[in-house]
């Protein structure tokens, strides 16, 4: 069994280092967090303001959340700003707030999504033919359309300025592999339309992005988090409990994306650029720990049994939802 205490403060050692390395590169730059109330946002938000970044977090409600926004804005460095992605009133009204507060951004980090378990609660996932259109429309206004409308408002600062760093975050169940002449779908049997084709969507539109500004001074990469512990993670969990499926291998806790996101809100083109990270395989090479180094082990206790009993039952659980990477090392 693992000792749960020690992969813990190992964790919160992993991330007090990467803050410390990145301070001297992220300190005072202005960074704006989509979905950054709770889940992965949060996390990479702490890590952000703790690193002296001034970090505006943008969410479609801060419900549940106000302690969190409180603490941000009375520290004088962080700012909660309450907007959908979809309207262009409020993207207006967020992007006028946070230059009248902060100035310009420095940084753009596309957090804010739909996952499955948001789309369909308490289903988690439809096949393919089992969806409608309207699941599509509402998946790719969030999805795809936002995240195009919120880079389309910060990235003009930066373009002027010829300096800045917008990031995406997508999804590594939209890659495809090689075989030969021909390509497969990475995990296609995860059973996750349309939420994959938005994510294939963003991944192509960072590619795209980044060679047209790079001249501009402007970084635009993408990073797919691993299988995390989100906001909506334990209601789904559960959800598959009840129907007797199981939910993949245990979750990262989100903070295991606080590492590459300080590098990434640094860059400018002179930097990197153009890039896809796979979150747990740049720890790995990093030296931020492999992919069971971050794995949640403060789960609730029914979610712990049964992740236990699971693990328990099968052989260590491989890197990538069955795709053996380098990141599974400890």
């Amino acid at each position: 069994m693992a000792d749960a205490s020690a992969i813990t403060a190992r964790q919160k050692e992993l991330v007090e280092q990467a803050i410390e390395r990145a301070r001297p590169t992220v300190k005072d730059r202005v960074v704006v967090v989509t979905g950054g109330g709770r889940g992965i946002g949060r996390a990479m938000v702490e890590g952000l303001w703790k690193a002296g970044a001034m970090v505006v977090a943008a969410d479609k409600t801060w419900k549940g959340a106000e302690e969190f926004r409180q603490q941000l804005e009375s520290s004088g460095r962080g700012m909660g700003v309450e907007v959908d992605i979809t309207d262009d009133e409020q993207l207006d009204a967020a992007f006028e707030a946070v230059t009248k507060r902060f100035g310009a951004a420095d940084a753009l980090i596309n957090n804010a999504a739909l996952v499955g378990p948001t789309l369909y609660p308490g289903l988690n996932r439809k096949k393919t033919l089992e969806t409608t259109d309207r699941d599509w429309e509402v998946i790719f206004n969030v999805n795809v359309f936002g995240v195009l409308k919120t880079i389309r408002r910060f990235i003009k600062p930066m373009l002027e300025r010829k300096s800045g760093s917008v990031v995406n975050l997508v999804s590594r169940g939209a890659l495809a592999v090689s075989a030969g002449s021909g390509y497969f779908g990475m995990r296609p049997w995860t059973v996750e339309m349309p939420y994959q084709s938005t994510k294939a969507a963003v991944m192509a539109l960072t590619f795209y992005l980044a060679d047209e500004v790079r001249s501009e001074g402007v970084a635009v990469n993408a990073i797919m988090p691993a299988h995390a512990r989100g906001s909506w993670f334990d209601s789904a969990s559960r959800a598959s409990m009840e129907r007797g499926d199981g939910f993949g291998q245990r979750p990262e806790v989100p903070e295991h994306v606080v590492p590459i996101t300080l590098f990434l809100a640094s860059q400018n083109a002179q930097g990197v650029t153009g890039m896809l990270y796979s979150v747990a395989d740049w720890n790995h090479d990093h030296g931020y720990g492999g992919y069971a180094a971050w794995q949640d082990h403060e789960l609730p206790p029914d979610l712990e049994e049964s992740f236990s009993k699971a693990e328990a039952a099968s052989r260590p659980a491989r890197g990538g939802f069955g795709v053996s990477t380098p990141a599974n090392r400890v």
